[in-house]
């Protein structure tokens, strides 16, 4: 057997799914019921882990795709952002000058601030 099983301090279980209490238990399981029993017990490991395994690598695919589309969503509302904010700062500035136009880019940096922020907490 390797050291990993001695040495409790080398690496931390994994979360959910098959853990180091799971494995000791299909140990002693393994124990208990003797040598005939022991290609069951250990099949029913290895499924457990596989299971944990595959839910974990579609929790990270699931992960990473809402954090690519979120990138999307954000590039895109700043190129829309900017492409409204030409017209806005004409108005703005024709009619209130330099104060008009510190306003409407704080609207325009507002809204996507809190967009930003939002993503990040869906996150």
């Amino acid at each position: 057997m390797s050291d990993a099983l001695h040495t409790p301090a080398q690496a931390p279980p994994p979360q959910g799914g098959a853990t180091r209490d799971e494995l000791r238990a299909a140990l002693g399981a393994r124990r208990d019921l003797g040598p005939e029993y022991e290609d069951a017990v250990l099949d029913s490991f290895v499924a457990r882990l596989e299971q944990s395994v595959a839910a974990r690598a579609g929790e990270r695919e699931v992960r990473q795709r809402d954090d690519r589309q979120g990138g999307e969503r954000q590039f895109i509302l700043g190129l829309v952002s900017l492409g409204t904010g030409i017209p806005i700062s004409a108005i703005a500035g024709g009619t209130a000058e330099v104060p008009g136009l510190f306003v409407a880019w704080m609207g325009i940096v507002g809204v996507n601030v809190a967009h930003a922020l939002s993503a990040r907490r869906r996150r």
